[in-house]
């Protein structure tokens, strides 16, 4: 008896479409989420956060070596 006889007749199968599932919900709710009539102006502000000279991540407080 191989561990390949043994793997087989496991039935873990079910294991993988189930993960297959819900990889898809996950990704199809993320797309949904990121396209989402109405949230322009929440994209739009989250994109300029980097450029952003007031927010405190973005505060430049000299080079530190």
């Amino acid at each position: 008896m191989r561990l390949s006889d043994i793997m087989a007749n496991a039935g873990l199968s079910g294991y993988a479409e189930i993960a297959l599932i819900l990889f898809l919900l996950a990704f199809v709710a993320i797309v949904v989420r990121i396209f989402w009539p109405g949230r322009d102006r929440e994209m739009d502000a989250t994109s300029r956060l980097p450029l952003d000279e007031d927010h405190p991540q973005t505060r430049h407080t000299g080079d530190r070596a």
